[in-house]
This record gives structure tokens, C-alpha cells and sequence, in this order.
């Protein structure tokens, strides 16, 4: 289950996102053939990817910023940017675009320092925007959660696109994280759990003086925990494409 876009329009043009997307995509691309030479991959990650025991020794800590514009690999790449593009524009609509890089930023660092305290002694490398755009989703569960969000469910050969609320959608994500986060292990590598834990709730605990400034709970009482403005409708249409007949021989 994964989300493919939300129901919720911005006024302005999101610049910042757009701008963050670009240069996830142009650093990822402009260190790509390192992938084809492990030794030499590993070594630019030791230079730039937030590593926890480094960080815990005082070393590094440039990487904090560094480590969230790396990727492992393109679906890693494609999957944070989407999340991003469906939820940071409503986020930079909300900040501003100044105040919602400094949010970004500050989300990305409290999910490094989050996987750092959950293993101050690993040795592996975490690289990713995912901690930083989890804190875009923790804030986005703050300020809309009844948004509608469009997911597409999988289940072995049925594809199904459901439109469910966004606390629902982010409250399952964040499950899961939490949950996987308590049996994982640092040493093994895979997905940083404890980072996209800790980012969720930096984001959610950044965005509460924009929240309390919107009224609190007596915002999601005006709002109804829906946007603030009218939700965005999509239709399936059918395809323009002439059908092409089978010709029978006679």
C-alpha cells in the first residue's frame, strides 16, 4: 500500500519541494556509476552518509545534512520523492517557502539523530530524504488529517486505487515503522526505522506552533481536520484510443 496523490491542491507553487526533488535527483545521478565499484561507493558513503558510530565519536557532522540527499538505489530515490511531491507541497503552502526548508532540514537531522541514538555504536552507513519526508508526513497528520489521500493497494495480481483519510494512511505507515523498528537490527543495514520514527515525530512536534497559531483544536473544529480550502476531484476517463476490430475472414 502506497500513496499516489492527495485529494489536497496548494495555492502557490511549491518551489522549494520542487527544488529539494531536483536536487535529490541530480546528486543521485551525479555519483550513480560509483554503484558498478563497491569499494569506491563505500568510501564516498564514509564521507557523506551519516554513520551512527562516527557521529556518537564527535566525527562528521556535516553528515547530518549530507546523508539526506543520498540514495541506495533508484526505487529508493523514486519512492521518497514521490512521498514528497504528494505532501510537501501542502507543507511549503502552509510555511512558507524559507520557513519549510529550515522544517526539511531540521526534520532530516532530529530522524539522523534519532537512528544515531537508537545505535550510537553501528557501523552502517544510512543514507536517504525518507527521515526528513517523514517529518513533512508528520506534519501534514497535524494539520490535515482528514485529507483525502489516493492509495494503491496490491494484493498478488489485484490493483485497487482507494481514496482513505490521511490519518489513516500515516497512522499505518508510522505503525509499521515502529513496529519493525523494535525487532530490526542496526548492525544489518536495510531500512532506518528508528530515523523515519524519529522524523515523523519532529515534523509533528515542528509543525505545533504553526498549528496552535491556526487556533488548535479549534482549527480542526473550523476545518473539520479537512484542508481549509476545496478538495481537488478526479475522474477516470476513458480512453480516447479507437478500439481496433478483429477482421474475420469470410
Amino acid at each position: 500500500m502506497f500513496p499516489i496523490r492527495d485529494h489536497n491542491p496548494s495555492g502557490r507553487t511549491p518551489y522549494v519541494t520542487y527544488g529539494l526533488i531536483v536536487a535529490n535527483v541530480l546528486i543521485f545521478f551525479g555519483y550513480s556509476g560509483l554503484f558498478a565499484d563497491e569499494r569506491a561507493l563505500g568510501w564516498f558513503f564514509y564521507d557523506w552518509a551519516m554513520t551512527p558510530a562516527r557521529l556518537s565519536s564527535g566525527e562528521a557532522p556535516h553528515t547530518l545534512v549530507t546523508s539526506m540527499f543520498l540514495h541506495g538505489g533508484l526505487l529508493h530515490l523514486a519512492g521518497n520523492m514521490l512521498f514528497l511531491f504528494i505532501f510537501g507541497d501542502n507543507m511549503e503552502d502552509e510555511m512558507g517557502h524559507g520557513g519549510f526548508l529550515a522544517f526539511y532540514l531540521a526534520a532530516g537531522i532530529g530522524a539522523a539523530l534519532a537512528q544515531t541514538v537508537s545505535a550510537p555504536f553501528s557501523q552502517v552507513p544510512m543514507v536517504g530524504a525518507s527521515g526528513a519526508i517523514a517529518g513533512v508526513m508528520g506534519g501534514y497528520l497535524l494539520m490535515f488529517p482528514r485529507a483525502r489521500v489516493d492509495v494503491l493497494i496490491i494484493l498478488v495480481i489485484i490493483f485497487k486505487v482507494l481514496p482513505v483519510p490521511a490519518w489513516l494512511m500515516l497512522g499505518v505507515w508510522l505503525a509499521i515503522q515502529l513496529f519493525s523498528g523494535v525487532g530490526a537490527d542496526p548492525d544489518a543495514g536495510g531500512v532506518a526505522y528508528w530515523a523515519h520514527s524519529g522524523g515523523f515525530f519532529a515534523g509533528l512536534l515542528l509543525t505545533l506552533p504553526l498549528w496552535l497559531r491556526r487556533g488548535g483544536p479549534g482549527y480542526w473544529q473550523r476545518t473539520h481536520g479537512e484542508p481549509p480550502h476545496p478538495e481537488a476531484r478526479y475522474r477516470w476517463r476513458a480512453s480516447r484510443v479507437p478500439a481496433a476490430g478483429r477482421r474475420r475472414n469470410r
